[in-house]
């Protein structure tokens, strides 16, 4: 067994395996595992398979397999588990080859994404949305707009924006990804990334940052503005579900981590989906 921390030279490793497992779930991207490689401190584990060992935002170590564990066989896998707390993120998909008799399942609130069809967030439309609606109607008549695409010439003015959201968001750089998504805006090219930046009155206001997770999502890594103008975020996330190519039906914006103010943010925009993120430890 062979193991290493995870560092941009495992890309080719990791990026073919990922796309294969076609989990759907967010940590499935090698960008989200080596943006926060520190904050999960994340090592492959390279044995008869390969794993991404972790560490959970509560404390607990974990595996995260690289293929789908229906391959694997049950025996191999409680080998493995003899290190560790326990198996994560698992979709639901692959529950029913866990026998109950053997595997413990657990679902924390705290992991799970956050997941809106496009149509939604392209249209804010319905009772519950009409807050969302009034916002983005409010930016758009007080001030001037555009919306480009996140190019190399735009990352400085997206790093701009970063660090003004960092310095008005009363935190502690390293109690938020501020790292993370400078990393990102650093390694655009190179971790295969996409987004869009948002103008108000000629200046920069905001961007997104993301990637496609599987052949119908588009997770959404990152999104950062500048308080200063209102209704920002949702002329955002609804001019960007506007541009996005009509193959992607749903739109992930990642989990709460058990942060009351994440969790209110993202529910605010009613999810249509909680993606459900299984720990699987032996009994």
């Amino acid at each position: 067994m062979l193991i290493e921390k995870l560092g941009l030279h495992h890309k080719d490793l990791l990026v073919p395996r990922l796309k294969r497992a076609n989990a759907g779930l967010s940590e499935y991207s090698f960008a989200n595992l080596y943006l926060f490689r520190e904050n999960h401190d994340y090592h492959v584990v390279m044995d008869r398979d390969v794993f991404v060992r972790g560490k959970s935002y509560d404390g607990h170590t974990y595996l995260m397999p690289t293929a789908d564990v229906r391959t694997l066989g049950p025996l191999y896998l409680r080998e493995l588990l003899g290190g560790v707390d326990f198996l994560f993120p698992i979709p639901e998909g692959w529950l029913p080859f866990f026998g109950k008799e053997e595997f413990e399942i657990e679902h924390k609130d705290g992991d799970r994404d956050y997941v809106y069809t496009v149509e939604k967030m392209s249209t804010y439309g319905g009772r519950k949305l009409h807050k969302k609606r009034n916002l983005l109607k409010q930016f758009l008549e007080i001030h001037r707009h555009d919306a480009r695409p996140l190019t190399n010439d735009k990352l400085d003015e997206a790093r701009y924006v970063l660090d003004d959201w960092m310095k008005t968001s009363e935190m502690v750089a390293k109690d938020t990804d501020y790292g993370p998504c400078l990393e990102a805006l650093d390694r655009y090219e190179e971790l295969v990334l996409c987004g869009g930046i948002y103008y108000a009155d000629g200046e920069p206001a905001g961007f997104v940052l993301g990637e496609e997770v599987n052949e119908e999502t588009f997770v959404l890594h990152f999104a950062k503005a500048r308080m200063k103008f209102k209704g920002i975020y949702q002329y955002m996330f609804n001019n960007f579900a506007k541009i996005l190519p009509p193959k992607y039906k749903y739109l992930n914006l990642e989990q709460d981590l058990d942060r009351e103010n994440l969790r209110v943010f993202k529910s605010s925009y009613v999810p249509d989906i909680m993606l459900k993120k299984a720990r699987v430890s032996l009994k």
